[in-house]
């Protein structure tokens, strides 16, 4: 018979179920930790098993499933004996490739649409390179999290936003500041100094002289070394 429930982790490692109750694994249960998707997808394949899982903002995370021990093992076993075949190590390097070039497209384009964002004056084309190198480097590896990994929005407006995010760490004292714990005021404090941003960006893309005590300046050179273009 199936036995398939989402509970969430408690205090001491204990589980609550959707109503709020705690409740205790069967015996002969054990916990597969979240990692290994393979393995994962075999034992839940049985239908009997209990997801592990939690909200984190709009996100819902995983930390593993609880399922009968043998089941893991089982499935444990017949992954590691598939995953020694000559047939799947050829796979694998074949997958591995094809992600590594998919990569290397993603992070080209990637990198385009952020200078093509910040338009930049011809007089510091080179200073907009090396800011986008300095964004894409931080936001385009997989598993980063960062808006730039999402494909909900268009190239354009995650290059948009991943600027706005660097910028808000990198050029104004976001990461130290003690923001009420109100709903909305962290939303409107990014409102706020996303136009701040906005704000640095004009002498750059106008081509007009930088002031020496410009915080993206000052962001840029701690990238990369600084070219003069006054």
């Amino acid at each position: 018979m199936a036995n398939i429930s989402i509970v969430s982790p408690g205090k001491n490692g204990q589980l609550i179920n959707e109503y709020g109750e705690r409740v205790v694994p069967p015996e002969a249960w054990s916990f597969l930790p979240a990692g290994d998707a393979g393995i994962t997808r075999r034992v839940t394949a049985q239908g009997n098993y209990w997801r592990v899982q939690y909200k984190k903002g709009r996100k819902t995370i995983s930390k593993g499933v609880w399922a009968p021990a043998h089941t893991i093992a089982m499935a444990q076993q017949e992954l590691a004996a598939m995953r020694e075949t000559e047939s799947y190590q050829k796979k694998r390097a074949s997958d591995i490739q094809r992600r590594e070039k998919k990569q290397q497209l993603y992070t080209e384009e990637f990198l385009q649409a952020v200078i093509s964002y910040l338009n930049f004056h011809a007089a510091y084309h080179s200073i907009a390179e090396q800011m986008a190198r300095a964004i894409t480097q931080h936001a385009i590896p997989v598993g980063s999290g960062t808006v730039a990994r999402t494909q909900l929005i268009p190239l354009q407006e995650r290059a948009a936003k991943a600027v706005i995010a660097w910028m808000r760490h990198q050029t104004t004292a976001y990461d130290k500041m003690k923001i009420a714990r109100i709903k909305g005021e962290r939303r409107a404090v990014r409102r706020e100094l996303a136009q701040q941003s906005l704000r640095l960006l004009v002498p750059y893309r106008k081509g007009e002289p930088i002031a020496p005590g410009c915080p993206l300046r000052k962001a840029i050179q701690k990238q990369v070394k600084w070219n003069d273009h006054e």
